[in-house]
């Protein structure tokens, strides 16, 4: 991104050094994030999908505003997937302005404010996630203590994007995988920021080894259960004696997948199955597999196979029925 922002200041800085930050806001009395950007964005989002466990993720399309963000009780890291946008942001000792772009990240500390002004209609995701969440993180990564995260505006990090992006395609999907997604992603986005985006930058040891047979076919058996409960990451985390930050690790390196892209692709290959063994309409087989809508489902398929799943399924079974000998 070339000349993105413009500054009288410096548009990184961590809360307690930037000035009116406070406003005489006691911690208690902070608004959570999910509050204050309704009142901000005067909107409703599109999306939104909790993890009990330490995040909130949000989909908005807002109109022009011109209005100061209180301190709130999260953290808030965003990023934008359209078109780019003209803004300014203010705060007592600093000035950032330029254009929201694709692979650039804003980062609003919990407890910080500041005045935004963004001139034209904008798309945003944003993930809501509390310092809690960043403590639990740094404390089973086996890291130092964090330091403060660092105040970001349009920043270009291409990892923590795609990391937020890739959330929009579940949003709407099944409840099981997208609680597994949402319990993976809130602890990766949380590691990334620990990485790249703390006043003292965390180091993470690589992790060595994988799963006992025993336990990764247990943590295999849950994946496969139509219990939302069996699914859960933390659950399947205490089960094996780990983290959830070192579970996570564990079966990939067991699998060579993460226990999310794991139960996608079962649940690709029970879709394939039901699609090529049986006459269930694909609404049926979407419900069958937990997908909120048809419409999620398709979206879902076609992303993993390039087809819907009715052209799959026509495909397939013509490709059958031409490989069957004639008399």
């Amino acid at each position: 991104m070339s000349k993105p922002i413009s500054c009288n200041s410096s548009q990184e800085h961590s809360p307690s050094a930037a000035g009116g930050q406070e406003l005489n806001l006691s911690v208690a009395k902070r608004p959570h994030a999910d509050v204050e950007m309704k009142r901000v964005l005067k909107t409703a989002p599109l999306h939104m999908a909790s993890d009990p466990s330490g995040g909130v993720i949000t989909f908005w399309k807002h109109d022009p505003l011109h209005d100061v963000v209180r301190p709130m009780a999260d953290h808030v890291i965003m990023t934008f997937p359209g078109e780019p946008v003209r803004f300014e942001r203010r705060d007592g000792k600093a000035f950032a302005n330029g254009m929201t772009r694709p692979g650039t990240v804003t980062v609003i500390p919990a407890g910080s404010t500041s005045r935004w002004d963004i001139y034209q209609p904008l798309s945003v995701l944003q993930l809501y996630i509390p310092q809690t969440t960043i403590n639990r993180v740094a404390d089973e990564a086996g890291t130092s203590p964090p330091g403060d995260l660092v105040e970001r505006t349009a920043h270009p990090d291409a990892i923590t994007s795609r990391l937020l992006l890739s959330a929009a395609d579940v949003l709407e999907g099944g409840a099981a995988l997208d609680a597994l997604f949402r319990h993976q992603l809130t602890d990766l986005l949380a590691t990334r920021l620990l990485a790249a985006h703390a006043g003292s930058p965390a180091t993470f040891r690589p992790i060595m080894g994988g799963l006992s047979p025993k336990v990764l076919g247990r943590a295999i058996e849950r994946l496969r259960s139509d219990n939302a409960t069996d699914v859960s990451l933390g659950a399947m985390a205490a089960e094996a004696g780990l983290s959830r930050f070192h579970f996570c690790r564990a079966f990939k390196e067991s699998t060579g997948l993460s226990p999310h892209a794991w139960l996608r692709q079962h649940q690709l290959e029970q879709a394939m199955k039901m699609l090529r063994e049986t006459d269930d309409s694909i609404a049926l087989i979407a419900a069958a597999l937990g997908y909120s809508s048809q419409t999620a489902f398709a979206a879902a398929f076609r992303k993993l196979t390039g087809e819907s799943p009715s052209d799959w399924r026509r495909r397939v079974q013509w490709t059958s029925s031409s490989a069957k000998p004639t008399r």
